[in-house]
């Protein structure tokens, strides 16, 4: 029979070898979940550059749409204006008749007197003038640039044409804030009985 001592010999060996085995798989573990941490936090730091990269040229592409579509709107807006320069627009204008006379009222507003030219034919009147636009205000000012523009500007002219034939002698016009009011007299050609012979 096997007495106690060694009994308990046997056991306090083999509890040692357990031990050393449970110790030497924990150190092993502690290892494999250093070196698990140490990649984790190395994929994190290549994942959160990767993320400021993505987020860096986001923000440029933002950047540069936004600088785009301003360039785009400048352009828009200097086209818009070369073409308005370039292009006769049209004067408002009220006209009236009575029996014998045509009344036009043109509104030419910021223009002076001097600049609006009046020339009548034998049945029609055209009344021309040039607006400036309001951004030649500030020439000396190289930071002013146009954000709207919807008053007239450039050279404007309108025709009116007559049913009747204009008593060109007698045509006036009055020039007063901003309003030129041309008064036009009908040319009234009398009748003339003819005889028969």
């Amino acid at each position: 029979m096997v007495d106690s001592e060694t009994i308990e010999e046997k056991i306090s060996d083999k509890k040692e070898k357990l031990d050393e085995k449970v110790e030497e798989v924990k150190e092993k573990f502690d290892e494999k979940k250093e070196e698990q941490k140490e990649k984790f936090e190395e994929r994190k730091e290549k994942g959160k550059n990767i993320a400021d990269n993505v987020i860096n040229d986001l923000y440029k592409s933002i950047d540069e749409f936004k600088e785009n579509i301003k360039n785009m709107q400048k352009t828009a807006d200097q086209k818009y204006a070369d073409y308005k320069k370039s292009t006769v627009q049209t004067l408002d204008i009220d006209l009236v008749e009575t029996k014998d006379i045509y009344y036009i009222k043109a509104a030419v507003p910021g223009v002076e007197k001097e600049d609006v030219l009046i020339e009548a034919g034998d049945n029609d009147i055209t009344i021309e003038t040039t607006f400036k636009p309001y951004i030649e205000e500030f020439e000396e000012d190289e930071t002013a640039e146009v954000i709207s523009s919807s008053i007239k500007s450039g050279r404007c002219v309108k025709t009116v044409r007559f049913e009747n034939s204009l008593d060109l002698e007698n045509i006036t016009a009055k020039f007063a804030n901003g309003i030129v009011t041309i008064t036009i007299p009908k040319l009234i050609i009398p009748k003339h009985k003819v005889n028969v012979e």
